[in-house]
């Protein structure tokens, strides 16, 4: 039996006298905050914008509260489902009621399902039919040529993309997997780190001897992994997030910019800009802690941390992300009932001004419910790397209108204006995925030089990697790692 070191009652007085401030309030701030309130913790949390949340956010589009930003979370792990079960106890997670993807902009307008046999595109039988419909009889014996190739010609590539097309050839590269990795992550496939977005699958190339049968390889063993959301949308777990930190008596300042992060004398001080509306509560301006967590976006970041770190250089190397607008549409369509191009469309680049769709109600029967019959809510994405959105520069009106004559395209349907019911832009910029090339050795840099400093932590995208699931796990993560440090001493972490 292991006697504690230390007595519970001194632990918990230790607790609610260690001082947390968590800048920054989207959804790994919230999450780092709610892991440090829990056990105790006296925490703080500042945000600049108006609201909590971040990139789970909703609006109101003729008549119906919709999402913006995050709509789903990765099953893989299981965390976020952990955490919605903690926070949110009553809430009803489902699943798509649709997944099918399709790819559209192939020769003469066609569209075809994506093949379910494959893996980031790549597919594992170039002669099955699902895949020669998309990358023709040119495309399919290129592809096959991998498989005739003497085995002393494998040799390592980390890049998907120059790995892809030398060995299966343009066709399954720029119908196939660009529309996939431009579309889902805004990330050229020449720049997506195959070892991480595919682990394992070098190590069956090797034993296969091509690309295909790796794919089928790396299929036996993969573990499965889907999507699931909220019944009535996600900005739900943020605002219950909220709300348990409110019962943990959290002090939360919205409108309060963080401008310095000192050090002095063991313990931090955040220095604070007011930028809310005239007549809101205001904060001090300045807040002293034993412990911080930085929570923004990395340019934010960068920048406060280096200020602490004493090394101004940390904040000139800010990876650039990709501008994305979406446009959400509510459309009068009753055609589209029978969702003809399944939920999610993809388009081959250059074949569009969109990089893609997603058919709202077509994936959630939630949202089909509240919508009714008839009446369809598309998402239509815009912006891939070195292009800026073609919506750029245009009136919200106007984008909305780009955006119906895309999905037409997308969906093989015809829309006219007179079906907008309603419609809403957002522009974002895209955080690179953990498969970024190169991502790995960046955020390991940023986290040593991190470490080097008692009682700080930074949490966010720009660490974790896009991805509700790997931002929330990242968030836990750190925030353990940080408490503990504080409560227990440096000896607890190593």
């Amino acid at each position: 039996m292991t006697v504690p070191t230390e007595p519970f009652q001194e632990l918990v007085d230790h607790a609610r006298d260690t001082r947390v401030v968590v800048v920054g309030g989207g959804i790994a701030g919230l999450v780092a905050a709610w892991e440090c309130a829990k056990v105790g913790m006296a925490v703080t949390l500042v945000e600049a914008s108006d609201r909590l949340g971040g990139t789970i956010g909703s609006a109101r589009i003729a008549g119906l509260e919709l999402e913006t930003g995050v709509t789903c979370w990765s099953t893989r792990g299981g965390t976020v489902r952990a955490l919605v079960d903690e926070v949110l106890t009553d809430a009803a997670i489902v699943r798509p009621r649709d997944d099918r993807e399709w790819i559209a902009g192939l020769p003469k307008g066609a569209a075809a399902p994506l093949p379910t046999e494959q893996v980031l595109g790549i597919p594992a039988n170039p002669w099955d039919e699902s895949v020669r419909r998309i990358i023709g009889w040119d495309g399919t014996w290129r592809a096959y040529v991998d498989r005739l190739r003497p085995p002393l010609t494998i040799g390592a590539q980390r890049s998907l993309g120059r790995l892809v097309h030398g060995r299966m050839g343009d066709k399954v590269l720029d119908r196939l997997v660009a529309p996939l990795t431009i579309d889902r992550f805004g990330l050229d496939p020449v720049d997506v780190d195959v070892e991480i977005a595919a682990p394992g699958l070098s190590n069956a190339l090797t034993r296969t001897g091509w690309l295909g049968g790796a794919v089928a390889d790396v299929r036996v063993d993969a573990p499965s992994a889907s999507i699931e959301g909220l019944d009535g949308g996600m900005p739900q777990l943020a605002t219950a997030l909220a709300e348990r930190l409110a019962e943990r008596e959290v002090a939360i300042h919205t409108g309060a910019l963080a401008t310095g992060l000192v050090r002095d004398d063991g313990r931090w001080t955040v220095e604070l800009a007011m930028i809310a509306p005239e007549g809101a509560a205001a904060a001090p301006d300045r807040l002293h802690a034993d412990a911080v967590i930085v929570a923004t976006d990395e340019p934010t970041a960068r920048a406060l941390l280096a200020a602490a770190l004493g090394t101004p250089a940390f904040a000139d190397v800010a990876a650039a992300g990709v501008a994305r607008d979406v446009v959400t549409l509510v459309v009068d369509a009753p055609e589209l009932d029978a969702a003809p191009r399944g939920a999610h469309v993809h388009a081959v680049p250059g074949g569009s001004r969109a990089t893609g769709l997603v058919h709202e109600t077509a994936r959630w029967e939630w949202l089909a419910r509240e919508a009714g019959a008839g009446r369809h809510v598309l998402r239509v994405a815009f912006g891939a790397p070195g292009i800026a959105p073609a919506t750029e520069g245009l009136s919200d009106a106007d984008a909305a209108v780009m955006a119906l004559a895309e999905a037409s395209v997308l969906l093989g349907v015809h829309l006219d204006e007179g079906r907008i019911a309603g419609a809403r832009r957002d522009a974002y910029t895209l955080v690179p995925p953990a498969s970024t090339l190169g991502r790995r050795e960046r955020t390991d840099a940023a986290r040593v030089a991190i470490s080097r400093a008692p009682g700080l932590a930074a949490v966010g995208a720009w660490l974790s990697g896009s991805g509700l699931a790997q931002v929330v796990a990242d968030a836990q993560e750190e925030a353990d790692s940080l408490r503990h440090q504080v409560l227990w001493g440096a000896e607890a972490t190593e």
